[in-house]
């Protein structure tokens, strides 16, 4: 049996060589393994909660599909997709918005540090803070909800909302499922070799820090940014730890452990800071040459990726469609048509009953006899009690054959102990009379 992993790509900003050698190296190596089920997804709507720039978003959008399928993604293997195009995952999100607390989505870590930013800065605790943002969470359960994901890689800071997943989840395959379990409970997975790597001052690498490498800048603007790393200020000839330098650290996440001993024991020997950059700039450009090649192409042609990410769509979609559409019927969002029933020989609708009704005038209690079109048969006389007029409806509701019904000309009615308690408007005819006459009985047998 497969098992089904779900990673999500932000699609804000320019990819950058952290970005490559942390999550999108190891998600491609990843979906390469027997018996998984990979999907991706650009996960576009989410990028919306960050960003109002309309032209950014598309652009990113574009570099990052071309990056991860310059980088080896099998997208005929594995499931690579947009959040945009698949209608499942936002109509999923309604769903579970209503079965979600809205106090487990106060406990969401973006929340709560926007939250506490603002009564910081002595603002309203909700100041500048969307539904998108309060919301993300929904948002990111339908993204693994709908596609039963087992496992989903992620780093730290995206654990929490991972198990929020899985509450939701929960809530709903316990307010729906029947005995039933709808949604498969998705596991987070962490990790832990992932390398993390220093940017050019020695931090994380980071858009926020201005501090990145550009995956597939040029050759030229590639070492000029290696030029830039942060080094200290030992002098060639001087012993370098590489323990503690960020390039060394660099050089490590794409080197062999032959090059990495080599490199090592140059520094410890001495090996000029600038020797060190030098090495750095020709391994990366040898090992990125031809995913930049690749990239490049990619980007000239827009149109190819759009056929990659449809094709991508219709296949997620034959997962999504009727897993949601079980869902709708799971909630009580269902056709008023059932299912193999045969619309052509069902039965005719039954013929409204005559009837009796009692009411209240301005002149007392009274009851009516109605045909089965709704038409006045009899109105009875105005009765001082409600009691009376009770006592003379039932026994014309009970007489049958008993009860004495008089046509004079072309009116009926009906006498009770010597006294006509009800009678018929004049009908223009003894036809109409006579077929009044037969409801009458009929209505009344």
């Amino acid at each position: 049996m497969s098992t089904r992993v779900l990673t999500g790509i932000t699609t804000t900003g320019t990819p950058h060589l952290g970005n490559y050698a942390g999550a999108i190296r190891p998600a491609i190596a990843a979906s390469q393994v027997d018996n998984v089920e990979s999907f991706y997804f650009l996960a576009d709507y989410h990028a919306l909660i960050k960003c109002d720039d309309p032209a950014r978003i598309q652009r990113s959008r574009l570099e990052i599909a071309a990056t991860w399928l310059a980088g080896g993604l099998d997208y005929e293997r594995a499931t690579f997709y947009r959040q945009s195009d698949i209608p499942e995952i936002t109509e999923l999100t309604w769903l579970l918005t209503c079965v979600a607390s809205k106090g487990l989505l106060n406990r969401a870590h973006a929340y709560k540090a926007s939250v506490d930013q603002n009564e910081a800065g002595g603002l309203d605790p909700d100041a500048g803070v969307t539904m998108g943002l309060f919301s993300y969470p929904v948002l990111m359960a339908a993204d693994i909800l709908i596609f039963n994901a087992n496992k989903v890689p992620v780093g730290r800071d995206q654990v929490q909302h991972v198990e929020m997943a899985r509450d939701i989840g929960q809530r709903f395959n316990h307010l729906f499922g029947q005995g039933k379990e709808l949604f498969t409970m998705p596991q987070a997975v962490i990790e832990e070799d992932v390398a993390t790597l220093p940017g050019l001052d020695g931090r994380k690498m980071s858009k926020s820090y201005d501090n990145t490498i550009p995956l597939f800048s040029s050759s030229k603007e590639l070492k000029s940014a290696i030029s830039r790393i942060v080094t200290d200020s030992k002098l060639p000839g001087e012993p370098k730890d590489p323990n503690n330098s960020h390039l060394f650290t660099l050089y490590q996440a794409f080197s062999n452990h032959a090059e990495q001993a080599t490199m090592r024991a140059d520094l410890e020997a001495g090996l000029a800071w600038g020797d060190a950059k030098q090495r750095l700039f020709t391994l990366l450009d040898e090992q990125l040459a031809e995913p930049r090649e690749r990239y490049h192409a990619f980007m000239s042609k827009p149109d190819e990726m759009e056929d990659i990410l449809q094709a991508g769509a219709i296949k997620a979609r034959k997962i999504a469609t009727p897993f949601l559409q079980e869902l709708r019927e799971a909630v009580g969002l269902r056709s008023f048509v059932v299912p193999g029933a045969d619309l052509t020989t069902s039965k005719k609708k039954a013929k409204k009953a005559s009837r009796v009704v009692s009411f209240k005038d301005d002149e007392g209690f009274r009851f009516r006899i109605l045909s089965s079109k709704g038409e006045d048969l009899l109105l009875s006389k105005a009765f001082a009690d409600g009691r009376g007029a009770g006592v003379a409806s039932k026994h014309v509701q009970s007489a049958g054959d008993d009860l004495d019904i008089r046509q004079v000309e072309q009116q009926l009615s009906i006498w009770l102990d010597g006294e006509c308690i009800a009678q018929s408007a004049q009908y223009s005819s003894d036809e109409l009379c006579a077929e009044a006459l037969a409801e009458l009985r009929s209505a009344l047998a």
